[in-house]
């Protein structure tokens, strides 16, 4: 029996274009357990949004194409499933939080008669018992007055509590897994905090596995159990997230969380940033993709490597031929680093 609740493996998610096939989900593999909280981090067009909307089956074909892999959910394949089954899935046993309320709610309907349309299609509850659950769901995610807000509309809510509806939208049917796509966009940060400590409490309190796409690893480490760090379409390293922030051991990861800022260094005058930009999806590199930006490159990452787990440590996870602890490798980047801005200096000089 698998012992995860969603195992993704080798899922290859490409969207044709006049000028070829682009590659944003290429070759992802990621599992969650139940109850377990797991986080996708990387950059904007990574693939983190494709991958769940790959797992809600929402991607649009054309001109999307799921072009292989298995996504097995409760030991079944989403990919081989009927569209029936998966209108029972969706928002049943898998829900999700999109990273626009204002665009995902319908703004014709009050948000009472969203959440509980849901209600009454995957748990067969009549109008009046969907009502009455849909206010307590309301009650529970913050909103006050539920019982008068139940009659609102979208716009008369700010972003917050438009967010708020759309995590009890999300929880209603009590899903066994909850995705969250970058839930805090567009909010202020006060509100961000509650807002993801509101999903990890709600989680913790129904038992529902939760996957966490973010760009930011800074909103990631009191939340998440294990982190899935992605790259071009692709997963660079899988660690728990203590050992991930301790011990990075891919130069991606260990770029991101240069570039978050820290208040034992306050007094820094510059952030570090990441070198370069991302590859061309629709040409992918044959090797790995970083290496163009990457200051621990070496001949042998002509190669993509293999996502493995470290000798010492079976749970972490990289995708690297190089070892960035080593001190002569680290001296090495450095002075390749130097040699790379020196050079682009000059170049803007």
């Amino acid at each position: 029996m698998n012992e995860y609740l969603l195992d993704v493996q080798d899922l290859q998610t490409y969207f044709k274009t006049r000028a070829g096939y682009v590659h944003a989900v290429d070759g992802v593999s990621f599992a969650v357990r139940s109850g377990e909280k797991v986080a996708l981090v990387g950059e904007s067009g990574c693939g983190k949004s494709v991958t769940a909307l790959s797992i809600m089956r929402l991607v649009a074909q054309p001109p999307g194409e799921y072009a292989g892999g298995h996504i097995l959910f409760a030991g079944e394949d989403l990919l081989a499933a009927s569209e029936r089954t998966m209108r029972s899935i969706r928002g049943g046993q898998i829900g999700i939080i999109f990273q626009d309320p204002l665009a995902c709610l319908n703004p014709t309907m009050t948000v009472g008669k969203q959440i509980a349309e849901g209600l009454q299609l995957h748990l067969k509850l009549n109008a009046t018992e969907a009502r009455r659950r849909a206010i307590t769901l309301l009650e529970q995610v913050g909103i006050p007055a539920p019982e008068q807000r139940f009659a609102a509309f979208p716009h008369q809510f700010s972003g917050g509590m438009r967010q708020r509806v759309m995590i009890a939208m999300a929880l209603a049917c009590r899903p066994r897994l909850l995705i969250a796509d970058e839930p805090t966009t567009a909010l202020d940060v006060t509100v961000q905090a509650q807002i993801l400590e509101l999903i990890s409490s709600v989680c913790e309190e129904f038992g529902t596995s939760l996957i966490l796409i973010t760009h930011d690893l800074g909103v990631v480490a009191g939340i998440a159990d294990r982190v899935v760090v992605m790259y071009a379409g692709k997963v660079v390293e899988e660690a728990p997230t203590d050992e991930l922030f301790a011990h990075p051991r891919h130069p991606y990861t260990l770029g991101l969380l240069s570039s978050v800022p820290r208040l034992d260094e306050a007094r820094r005058n510059e952030l570090d940033t990441i070198d370069g930009s991302p590859p061309d999806l629709l040409h992918p590199p044959s090797g790995c993709p970083f290496m163009p930006r990457c200051t621990f490159a070496r001949a042998a990452c002509r190669t993509m490597p293999p996502l493995i787990p470290l000798p010492e440590q079976s749970t972490h996870r990289k995708a690297c031929w190089a070892d960035i602890t080593n001190p002569e490798e680290q001296a090495s980047a450095q002075r390749r680093q130097q040699a790379r801005r020196a050079a682009l200096q000059t170049a803007t000089d």
